[in-house]
């Protein structure tokens, strides 16, 4: 596992030096790498499953336990186990179809001639490891409980098999089987990455018309793309500024600026998550950082953390269409909307957020002694360099991707390089060993990210050979000639705040946004509107209660008890909630700053 962590770290590094060195040969020296591209995705696809195989390693791929925790306590440890099975069963699959996808490829090469087994080699290893170090994993239970659920799945992967062979006329269909394994694995509690991947294996197998190989093929292609690789860079951005001190002495400002004023101490961290969700994109990211700062000073103040707890995880909602948040990236990708131009039509609608939870806070919040949040006061020189340093960094990002000067990916870039040379530079607070650690912790998050975005292109596949799209479509346009487009929008927002708290957020945009963007486009509701709404519902779905991920971790991030952080939370949610009825209406939030711009 060690090894295979270190590896993926060092695939990161050299796929930054990669997009690095060719946007600074194609914009000043004038002499492009034409292979860049296609080696930077190679290099993806290596990160994103070896990535995943080391969270699988750690047993901390995002899955959800409420609904296994509805059964007997004395079933928990069989059903737990039994999912560690299914973990097996869906790798060895992958690994399967990677294999015949190998073999495929040998002879065949990509647009600029180098040969096509650079992509579909590690799709095999990665598997490979998955498949390892899930066995590993469901060997640690009790020894007649491992033996006993591993026995209980085989029979029944061969009773669904006999049957479907002795009974074709009474098959059990491959729709079926789908919606039974997405289910079933979310009852069990297994990742969220694994169910998606788990109901499209069982749809392959059981679709005779469709060879196994393809299953790999769309798990490949969903991760195959540049732009995605944006995602892994802002994060390792985001933690690059954590580690070197630019958050903290940012933070400290605005403590010791407006920590006198009613609410202050929630105007700050509103103000620090917004500030931080403009850098790494990614939202458990912004809450770590502003949640291990805001937190201690909460506490030596003298404030209820479960306040505070609940306001930092609305934060995140409102943050999530602040460039350049990785859900309106992965929204521009699958739904084919312009990602600059979403990055746009996002501001707006999150300032109209900020400030209707800084009325909240202004109104129910109380002042602190800012002297009480410091054992020691970093000197105002030092808190003014730290901040202006960090603020370059944003208008860097922000003219990088609004002018079209580079894309997202080669501004994630520049980001990176900026806050390890400039940060090291400023603060020198950065070691050769925790660059080390910083690079291996993203490609570990980037890896659980981006295996979810694989999975779910799989599930995409399969619901289009079902023409679930189709079907959808024909049911939500009759539903918006009844009833009008705006409610259309709205029973959208709707369906993702339900979905973005079952499936992880992210997920949900993969699954409903291409499928939902055409009908709307159809409708006369403009895409950028649609997009920046969509994205916000999902995030308010991932941070609400009870299901609600993000909830989970921010109050692991924070050490609160989500029972005793809802009840105050409550207020800003419902706040959050009324605002984006009013995005929704008025489409003007999120398409006055694009239209200003050209977008």
């Amino acid at each position: 596992m060690r090894w295979t962590e270190y590896l993926a770290g060092a695939v990161l590094a050299i796929d930054v030096l990669v997009v690095f060195t060719s946007v600074i040969f194609r914009y000043f020296l004038h002499s492009p790498f034409d292979w860049a591209e296609e080696v930077a995705r190679a290099l993806m696809v290596v990160l994103v499953f070896l990535g995943a195989a080391t969270v699988l390693a750690r047993s901390q791929h995002v899955g959800i336990d409420l609904f296994r925790g509805m059964f007997p306590v004395a079933w928990q440890p069989g059903l737990l186990q039994f999912g560690q099975w299914l973990i097996v069963g869906v790798s060895a699959g992958l690994f399967a179809s990677a294999c015949a996808l190998v073999a495929d490829s040998y002879g065949t090469t990509t647009s600029i001639g180098f040969p096509q087994w650079i992509y579909t080699y590690p799709v095999a290893i990665g598997s490979l490891l998955m498949t390892l170090f899930g066995i590993a994993n469901a060997m640690e239970g009790p020894r007649r409980t491992v033996w006993t659920t591993l026995a209980v799945g085989v029979a029944l992967a061969v009773a669904v098999t006999v049957w479907n062979i002795l009974l074709p006329g009474y098959a059990v269909k491959p729709w079926l089987l789908l919606t039974i394994g997405f289910i079933g694995g979310l009852v069990l509690g297994v990742p969220i990455a694994f169910v998606l991947a788990l109901s499209s294996l069982v749809f392959f197998m059981a679709d005779a018309s469709l060879p196994m190989v393809v299953y790999s093929q769309q798990v490949m292609a969903g991760m195959d793309h540049f732009v995605l690789l944006a995602i892994p860079f802002f994060v390792l951005a985001g933690l690059l500024m954590e580690s070197n001190g630019m958050s903290s002495r940012l933070i400290e400002l605005l403590l010791r600026c407006f920590g006198r004023v009613r609410g202050g101490l929630g105007l700050i961290t509103i103000m620090a998550t917004a500030f931080f969700s403009g850098v790494s994109g990614s939202k458990l990211a912004d809450i770590a950082a502003v949640g291990g700062i805001i937190m201690p000073a909460v506490r030596k103040t003298r404030q209820d953390p479960n306040e505070t707890a609940g306001l930092l995880a609305c934060t995140a909602v409102m943050a999530e269409t602040i460039p350049p948040c990785i859900n309106m990236i992965i929204m521009g990708f699958v739904a084919n909307i312009s990602i600059a131009g979403l990055f746009m039509a996002g501001l707006v609608p999150a300032a109209v957020l900020a400030a209707s939870l800084a009325a909240v806070t202004i109104y129910v919040g109380a002042r602190i002694n800012p002297d009480e949040a410091f054992d020691v006061k970093t000197p105002m020189v030092r808190l003014l360099g730290g901040a202006l340093v960090a603020l370059v960094m944003v208008a860097m990002i922000g003219k990088g991707v609004t002018s079209g000067v580079a894309t997202s990916t080669e501004v994630s870039a520049f980001a990176v390089m900026y806050a390890l040379v400039v940060g090291w530079i400023a603060f020198r607070e950065l070691t050769v060993k925790s660059v080390c650690d910083l690079f291996v912790r993203s490609a570990a998050m980037a890896g659980g990210i981006l295996f979810i975005v694989a999975a779910a292109s799989s599930v995409s596949f399969a619901l289009t050979i079902q023409q679930i799209p189709q079907f959808l479509s024909s049911t939500m346009i009759a539903f918006a000639h009844q009833y009008g487009s705006t409610m259309f929008v709205l029973l959208s927002v709707l369906m993702m705040i339900v979905f973005g708290a079952i499936l992880e957020g992210a997920p949900a945009l993969i699954i409903f946004g291409p499928l939902l963007t055409p009908i709307a486009a159809q409708l006369g509701v403009h895409p950028l509107h649609f997009g920046t709404v969509m994205v916000i519902a999902m995030g308010l779905g991932l941070f609400a209660p009870p299901i609600g991920l993000g909830l989970f971790a921010t109050c692991a991030i924070t050490g609160t008890e989500v029972k005793d952080v809802a009840r105050p939370m409550m207020k800003y949610l419902a706040v959050l909630f009324v605002t984006l009825m009013l995005l929704v209406m008025v489409p003007a939030f999120s398409l006055w700053l694009p239209t200003r711009m050209g977008l």
